[in-house]
């Protein structure tokens, strides 16, 4: 089992890049966006093959055609790949985006159980996704005996099938696809980062930032579609600014259409970004509404968003009808169940995104539990999870906010309206899409891409950081790994329970948890689900010791990087 799952990252990389690649390399791009590009391109290339194959009942077996696409498209494509290696951008993204991924994968290895907040349940949900469409389950299935299909886009879902059907189709195996899929979230922020900085020192500031955030491993290492769903917002956000500069080529708005439309097949919460991007494609280009060349751009990205976005919905139409397709999402389901005035549930939800739960009374329900180490573990967790500008870092989010005043007074009135607007826009509809009411905050639903996206601008930012500001987010940074990621994954591993409570019972030490760590511990043994850790089975001390070695590599890139002669 070992070999075939450390086979398995190569396999991926091979798909998610040689698919596109053969499609990118006349694009009149530069390298890093020639791989942004074909990573986009291959994805949304399984999804429409994969879907095809489900819709018209094909065998599995034909699936393989997608590696044999892909092993032709790398060996045509190896001078391309030659010269990709060769630049000094692209060379500094692929190590990084290994380095993430790699760091990622070793947290990974090391959850036994799911645990953390009110998340139960959904990595299933996607679990039985994903086994529904490469067993073909019959379409009336509730997921979880509660949702239907339509209830969730299939992307993510669709995508990880294709790729189980070609290595195993174990939980594993979907586990070990579903955090590779989330790791490449970095790729586009660190092109966003490089972007904003203008200087190649961004993208190895901006891995290292992501793997110290609890936001980002604790989401990278959950079962779901969140993270794939950030990277096609990244996507889109980055060729949506390529477009807008003097002489874009026209692949960059049909990129831009393309990785949205794709983005909102993977999770419905990119909606909320779509809203802000077309509104801002139509208010920027208003004064070249009459040109031909911005009329052209505009049809082709609707006719390609429109075009993938009718192969699921049009099945879905036919399939469930239009009442349970677009109904049966829970941010649409919950509204009826909210009695009071929907304004004021938004802004209490908004005030409670915001300001951190410490400051405020209700019930702490959720998270009672008999384990201190697992107590304190989700008071954390639900700061760095649903707190919007805890999200971002304990000190993180002071220097991201300074840094936007600095940058603004700099800035264009152009960008200041682009991005005033295009950050209101996500955080009011980020929140307001949430039917009923949470205390605890909401960051969570919609605005995880946002956090990461201030956090690709504080990496484009260091470099004009003082000392004293390193140093503070340095500081806090330290604090952020020990309560937001060795905390927690210490609790997911039973660390804490054999270091500090050796001897007690297994119902003793599995019932001192919340009720959703149980519910996620009992499904898994319900199931006989063999998890990543549970079929490599490393020992702790020597996955720990392999993540300092990759921390230790990420600081070596940051350093060569940030060298005045780099």
């Amino acid at each position: 089992m070992l070999s075939g799952l450390a086979f398995t990252p190569l396999l991926f990389f091979a798909l998610v890049l040689g698919i596109g690649w053969p499609l990118v390399l006349r694009l009149p791009l530069a390298a890093t966006e020639k791989l942004l590009a074909a990573v986009v391109l291959s994805l949304v290339g399984i999804w429409l093959f994969a879907w095809v194959v489900y819709v018209e009942a094909l065998p599995l077996t034909t699936l393989w055609i997608l590696l044999a696409l892909a092993t032709a498209g790398l060996a045509l494509g190896w001078r391309g790949l030659i010269d990709l290696w060769g630049d000094t951008d692209a060379r500094s993204v692929v190590l990084a985006q290994l380095l993430v991924t790699a760091w990622c994968l070793g947290w990974l290895l090391l959850v036994v159980n799911y645990a953390g907040g009110g998340w139960a349940g959904d990595w299933f949900e996607h679990w039985e996704r994903t086994r529904f469409f490469i067993e073909r389950w019959p379409v009336d299935r509730k997921f979880i005996a509660v949702y239907s299909l339509p209830a969730r886009p299939p992307l993510a879902n669709v995508v990880t099938g294709a790729l189980l059907v070609l290595t195993r189709a174990d939980f594993a195996h979907y586990q070990l696809f579903s955090t590779l899929l989330a790791s490449l979230v970095f790729l586009p922020a660190a092109l966003l980062a490089r972007r904003f900085a203008r200087r190649h020192t961004a993208i190895a500031v901006c891995a290292l930032l992501f793997m110290v955030n609890p936001l980002f491993v604790q989401n990278a290492t959950f079962a779901w579609t969140k993270l794939p769903a950030a990277f096609f917002v990244f996507a889109a956000l980055y060729f949506f600014l390529r477009a807008q500069e003097p002489g874009a080529p026209p692949i960059a708005a049909r990129l831009f259409a393309a990785s949205l439309a794709a983005g909102l097949l993977t999770h419905y919460s990119v909606g909320v970004y779509a809203v802000a991007l077309a509104a801002a494609w139509f208010a920027l280009g208003w004064r070249q509404r009459d040109s031909r060349e911005w009329q052209r751009a505009t049809a082709g990205a609707l006719l390609i968003g429109t075009a993938l976005l009718a192969g699921w919905f049009g099945w879905a139409f036919a399939t469930y009808g239009a009442g349970e397709t677009l109904g049966s999402n829970s941010s649409v389901s919950s509204l009826p169940s909210y009695h009071g005035n929907h304004l004021v549930r938004i802004l209490l939800n908004l005030r409670d995104t915001i300001v951190p739960h410490f400051f405020r009374r209700f019930d702490m329900a959720l998270i009672a539990q008999r384990s201190p180490w697992g107590w304190w573990s989700d008071w954390f967790f639900q700061l760095y999870q649903l707190n919007l500008l805890l999200a971002c870092g304990s000190v993180a989010w002071l220097a991201i906010g300074w840094e936007l005043v600095r940058a603004a007074r700099r800035a264009s009135p152009r960008d200041r309206f682009f991005w005033g607007g295009f950050v209101a826009i996500v955080v009011f509809l980020g929140v307001a899409v949430n039917g009923g009411r949470d205390e605890w905050g909401l960051t969570h639903i919609c605005l995880q891409a946002l956090v990461l996206l201030g956090l690709a601008f504080l990496a484009a930012r260091w470099t004009a950081l003082s000392r004293p500001w390193r140093l503070a987010l340095l500081s806090g940074a330290t604090v952020d790994f020990a309560l937001g990621i060795a905390l927690h994954f210490g609790v997911q591993n039973f660390a804490w329970d054999r270091w500090f409570a050796a001897g007690r019972s297994p119902d003793d030490l599995f019932t001192s948890y919340t009720e959703c760590a149980v519910m996620n511990l009992l499904g898994k043994l319900h199931h006989h689900l063999a998890f990543l850790s549970d079929a490599v089975a490393l020992p702790p001390g020597l996955v720990l010791g392999a993540l300092v070695v990759v921390f230790l590599a990420t600081l070596t890139l940051v350093s060569r990087a940030t060298r005045p002669d780099a």
